[in-house]
């Protein structure tokens, strides 16, 4: 049986990058269970959701944010469990490593599941209430049947007092920053965000040294077709 912390040291290499190296899981604990939410801008900005459960951070990476809007559903896409110790972790991963880029906790707290949460996860439908920073309320995060590599799930917010329309209000744009360090993520670098294009340079031999304009020719009746004209007089 795979350790649950196997994916994610493999495809580390922590003689580089500065993240946790979590060596093992912890035992379950008592206290209550932490979340955090990473906002990470590698390859494409996109929020990390974690909801610690035995002993490590389950995790799914969502690429616009968590919204406030129950009619809004969230792509959730589902990745290796991280340590514990991750919950903090704020920094930049080095170009060349995996999830290379900057990263800062956007949003943390205690996550509160309804019914048994191991149940819950193991048939992928996740419903609980969220104690942060930023985010509070209910909450439902639920696998679906979306072809992917990895599974694809949907993060929801359900109807109650914290809940706001997208429309009036995005919390992941009013909110940017780190609860933590009030960090906030540097501009997105132009390789990152757009594709340089060069305008092509025109030979200048290729011009002629005098160019005449087209003139209009003078006809006795207009053409057929599907055509606009004018009509001059003298």
């Amino acid at each position: 049986m795979a350790k649950p912390l196997q994916e994610y040291q493999r495809k580390r290499d922590f003689n580089a990058t500065p993240e946790p190296a979590g060596k093992r899981a912890r035992p379950r604990s008592a206290h209550a269970l932490q979340y955090c939410i990473q906002k990470h801008d590698a390859s494409h900005l996109h929020y990390d959701f974690r909801l610690e459960l035995d002993g490590t951070l389950k995790s799914w990476a969502i690429p616009k944010g968590p919204s406030l809007d129950p009619k809004v559903r969230r792509l959730a896409v589902h990745v290796e469990d991280h340590p514990l110790d991750y919950a903090n972790f704020e920094g930049r991963i080095p170009e060349g490593h995996y999830g290379a880029g900057d990263v800062i906790v956007w949003d943390r707290g205690v996550w509160e599941p309804e019914g048994d949460p191991r149940e819950a996860y193991a048939k992928g439908k996740l419903r609980f209430r969220l104690q942060g920073e930023k985010l509070s309320g209910v909450w439902n995060l639920f696998r679906t049947h979306l072809a992917g590599k990895k599974e694809q799930w949907m993060l929801v917010k359900s109807h109650d007092g914290q809940a706001r329309s997208e429309t009036d209000y995005s919390i992941v744009e009013a909110l940017p920053d780190s609860v933590l360090s009030e960090r906030t993520l540097p501009p997105r670098s132009p390789g990152k965000a757009t594709t340089v294009r060069h305008k092509r340079k025109t030979d200048p031999k290729a011009l002629p040294d005098a160019l005449q304009p087209q003139l209009a020719t003078l006809v006795a009746s207009p053409p057929s077709g599907d055509w606009r004209y004018e009509v001059k007089y003298k």
